[in-house]
């Protein structure tokens, strides 16, 4: 039986999570948490909770906050949804965390059941509003894209790099040694002047040489 930790400080949406939930039939038991202070204290109590939540209902100062929370628990699952999300909230959730499925608090009930069965798997889901907001954004800023200074070698092992492959694997793949793989790392890292794969998967995205639809593969 896995805990549910709904937080939502709205009496009617709250009640229709505690619905739709228990419509899934799925061994569960349900918290509730009206304010950040009451589910920061059943996060510590249930670590390994799915968390549903209402973002904009809750004082969150940035969208950074939550990362941190998920990255001190990092058993939880999320589900956020939200009337007021947005480009830069969502990329800050996906892009730092799997942890996360988004979607819109006026999105169809049969959308939450999906994102719900995910999370409930730890795998997230992401709706295809979503989806297309960020495959939008992503049009828009092609005209915009940074000069790539990497070469061919640099991009292709960036690229499996943001893709989420590990160096063993990359090196398996390019059939070359692991010290040759850490070593193009390390002069990526210097060019395009990041300290972390997290940086580098964005500028990766920023300059085309991954779009979203293979990232979400």
């Amino acid at each position: 039986m896995r805990r549910i930790i709904i937080a939502d400080n709205q009496d009617l949406t709250r009640a229709g999570w505690i619905y739709l939930v228990n419509k899934s039939g799925i061994d569960i038991q349900i918290e509730e948490a009206q304010t950040k202070k009451e589910l920061i204290s059943l996060c510590g109590q249930f670590p390994d909770a799915l968390v549903i939540l209402d973002y904009a209902l809750f004082d969150f100062e940035r969208i950074q906050e939550l990362i941190f929370l998920q990255e001190k628990y990092p058993k939880t699952d999320w589900i956020v949804a939200s009337d007021e999300l947005s480009e830069e909230a969502v990329r800050t959730l996906l892009f730092n965390s799997g942890k996360f499925s988004v979607l819109l608090k006026d999105s169809p009930a049969e959308d939450f059941m999906s994102a719900f069965k995910q999370a409930m798997k730890r795998e997230r889901y992401i709706s295809s509003f979503i989806t297309n907001l960020l495959l939008e954004a992503s049009k828009q800023k092609q005209t915009n894209q940074p000069r790539n200074i990497l070469t061919v070698t640099e991009q292709e092992i960036l690229k499996e790099m943001a893709l989420g492959k590990s160096t063993r694997e990359i090196a398996a793949l390019r059939h070359a040694s692991m010290h040759t793989i850490m070593t193009h790392r390390k002069n990526i890292f210097r060019k395009i002047e990041v300290n972390n794969v997290h940086e580098a998967t964005k500028y990766a995205m920023k300059a085309g040489l991954i779009d979203l639809a293979e990232y979400y593969i």
